[in-house]
């Protein structure tokens, strides 16, 4: 399908390419914008070519933020309802809640949270807001050497979006996301870095590449399933409150992969040569994972 604000591309070897394409708006982020992450997500999660995702913005931002041009609530929310915490817990796919309430940026993340592929931010230019705060629920981000980083939600009086209360303490430590919500202060790439947040930070023509090396890295003679279910692991079993429900899950991961592409991976390395494997996701995913993607 055909996106208003987002080009996709797969490449031969599996690499998606989810470009964000409002340049001459520098990306900024609209309801549209959000719908269509939210499918691309999706569609990146149950399309078994895919086997890692790369974002990147076209042009010179990545994403400059939430567009504030827009008429009525620039945030797209209906502001005759009265929501209340409970309405959160008991509606909240309900129509009117989803789609006059609930946070586009916490919908978009929550998307790519639930995704069973890699996903690598390549932040080539500004990223503020939501521009940020989407990239917390991507497991690396790059930066250029002119990208700009800024949590700015306290500049213009609302609160941080996008679940980053849940994401950023658990990157960079909750005494340095407090900090950059306070100070809503624009960060250099190198910032980023110092901080935690970005893993590296390369020239401007270098930062697609390198993205895309790291894709192959984290995919190539690896089992797509394995992969799937260790994405998921980690920021599911990290978010327990006590390790032994990481063990169930554990457990059933190792049986089920030891039973799949396990064996062939066992195989190959005692025979010293490359793997051959077959599992696909969603398709080959156990079943105890299937409530994971949904």
């Amino acid at each position: 399908m055909a996106y208003e604000t987002l080009l996709w591309t797969v490449s031969d070897d599996g690499i998606l390419t989810l470009t964000l394409n409002r340049p001459d708006q520098l990306n900024a982020f609209t309801v549209t914008m959000a719908n269509e992450l939210v499918d691309a997500f999706n569609r990146a999660s149950a399309d078994t070519r895919v086997r890692a995702v790369v974002v990147t913005g076209a042009g010179r931002a990545f994403c400059a933020g939430m567009d504030l041009s827009v008429p009525g609530n620039v945030f797209g929310l209906d502001e005759s309802q009265k929501p209340t915490l409970d309405d959160m817990q008991q509606r909240l796919d309900d129509p009117a809640i989803h789609n006059g309430v609930r946070d586009t940026g916490g919908r978009v993340t929550l998307a790519i949270y639930n995704c069973t592929k890699p996903v690598i931010a390549a932040i080539n230019g500004a990223a503020v807001g939501i521009g940020a705060t989407m990239t917390l629920a991507m497991d690396i981000r790059l930066a250029s050497e002119k990208a700009r980083i800024g949590f700015v939600f306290g500049k213009i009086a609302v609160t941080p979006e996008a679940c980053s209360t849940w994401f950023l303490p658990r990157i960079v430590g909750i005494s340095q996301a407090l900090d950059w919500f306070y100070s809503a202060d624009i960060l250099s790439a190198e910032d980023a870095r110092a901080g935690g947040l970005v893993k590296a930070v390369y020239a401007p023509d270098q930062l697609l590449e390198e993205a895309y090396k790291l894709a192959r890295r984290y995919t190539h003679n690896r089992s797509a399933v394995a992969v799937a279910m260790t994405r998921q692991m980690l920021y599911r079993n990290a978010a327990q409150p006590h390790p032994r429900e990481a063990h169930r899950v554990d457990s059933l991961s190792m049986f089920y992969t030891s039973i799949g592409d396990g064996k062939e991976g066992v195989r190959a390395f005692l025979e010293k040569r490359d793997p051959q494997y077959r599992a696909r996701v969603p398709d080959d995913l156990p079943p105890f994972c299937q409530g994971w993607i949904e």
